[in-house]
């Protein structure tokens, strides 16, 4: 029986989503990963054999990594303000990175949540230089899952 095609998607549009408002001049988001820990457990068998089972363990924290092209919104700074000054009540948030489709709809939705930034990293500065100037946020998260 075979598979029935699916389009896969192009991820060229997306945004991030945070406390209701969407930033989608995101030029790049790397590190979106769903990892946990690997428990092995080592008995004898009643056959006298020897095993090493592996068995799924705790979830992973994870970071992810936001680019975007420098310009006047500062909702990244005022974020990253808040965790700089201990403030992780408000500094601590569920966050979405949305993959839209060609159409504009949504396809895939990456829920961060208990997530605080841990750096910000401004592009280099350059005399003459022509190329876009960013600004990189790395956001540390506790959990992720896929809605």
């Amino acid at each position: 029986m075979a598979l029935p095609d699916l389009d896969t998607s192009v991820g060229h549009s997306f945004g991030l989503e945070v406390d209701g408002i969407t930033i989608k001049q995101i030029s790049e988001v790397t590190g979106l990963k769903m990892e946990q820990d690997v428990i092995e457990l080592k008995q004898n068998m009643a056959d006298g054999k020897y095993v090493v089972k592996k068995l799924p363990g705790r979830m992973k924290a994870g970071e992810v990594v936001f680019t975007r092209g420098l310009t006047a919104d500062n909702s990244f700074e005022k974020w990253v303000k808040d965790s700089r000054f201990g403030k992780m009540s408000s500094a601590r948030k569920n966050g979405v990175v949305v993959v839209y489709d060609y159409e504009g709809q949504p396809i895939k939705r990456y829920k961060i949540m208990r997530a605080w930034p841990k750096a910000l990293e401004i592009g280099t500065l350059k005399a003459g230089d022509t190329s876009v100037l960013t600004e990189k946020l790395t956001v540390t998260y506790e959990e992720m899952e896929v809605e």
